[in-house]
């Protein structure tokens, strides 16, 4: 069973300005997701891709095998990440020589999650049969009880009914927020097919407290505590 990491980080960003190079804790922030995936044990080859050469010659000194370099269409503002993905995936095979089981991506924006998040998200797939598997913690509002949709004219409406309508949160089906931090695909699968989510996908819970995605300097601010109060990492 041979396994790919993948690390899509590109230069741009306009929520946190450099965010991928930015220093949490006194290193960069794409270090972090080097140094789990080198920790989990689970990996022939990591791979970064990126559309800038800084991000490249940094994720090589935290311990990347492979630097793919990103087209600049696949790493515009409107870009989506499946297609960075897959030329990722793509490259690593041919500048490795190997083909490979399971690909797993790790949002570099995800520092809070360990290696056992990586592992468990791994084993589930492997162990399951299910084509993908998404990461995500549980929800705190739920589409059912208390989060609801604008609409045109401006009038709200619960973003998902039942019957009989659901009263109290307790009788709410479990809902989860997809936290942006692990995915794991078969390779023929993903490749034939790429996209998140699939009819058999499965989810790995993780904790709230590891589920927090970069997006902002609120979101920096509050990583860097939490990662200040386990110690770092």
């Amino acid at each position: 069973m041979k396994r790919l990491c993948t690390i899509c980080a590109r230069g741009g960003s306009k929520g946190v300005e450099g965010k991928n190079l930015r220093l949490l804790l006194g290193r960069p922030l794409i270090a972090y997701s080097l140094e789990q995936a080198h920790a989990s044990s689970l990996f022939d080859r990591i791979a970064v891709s990126s559309d800038a050469s800084e991000i490249l010659e940094v994720s090589r000194t935290f311990g990347a095998d492979i630097l793919i370099q990103r087209p600049n269409e696949l790493a515009s503002d409107t870009a989506a990440k499946v297609p960075a993905i897959h030329q990722a995936v793509l490259q690593a095979e041919a500048i490795s020589g190997q083909r490979f089981d399971t690909l797993v991506d790790l949002d570099a924006t995800a520092p809070l999650r360990t290696p056992d998040d990586i592992r468990g998200a791994v084993a589930l797939l492997e162990t399951s049969g299910c084509s993908s598997v998404i990461t995500g913690a549980p929800a705190r509002r739920s589409p059912y009880f208390n989060l609801v949709e604008r609409r045109a004219d401006g009038s709200v409406v619960l973003s998902k009914t039942a019957e009989p309508p659901i009263v109290r949160r307790q009788d709410a089906p479990a809902c989860f927020d997809m936290n942006a931090s692990v995915y794991v695909w078969r390779r023929d699968r993903f490749l034939a097919d790429p996209r998140v989510i699939y009819r058999d996908t499965r989810l790995f819970e993780m904790l709230v407290e590891r589920s927090t995605d970069l997006d902002s300097e609120l979101d920096f601010a509050y990583i860097e505590f939490l990662m200040q109060r386990r110690g770092g990492m």
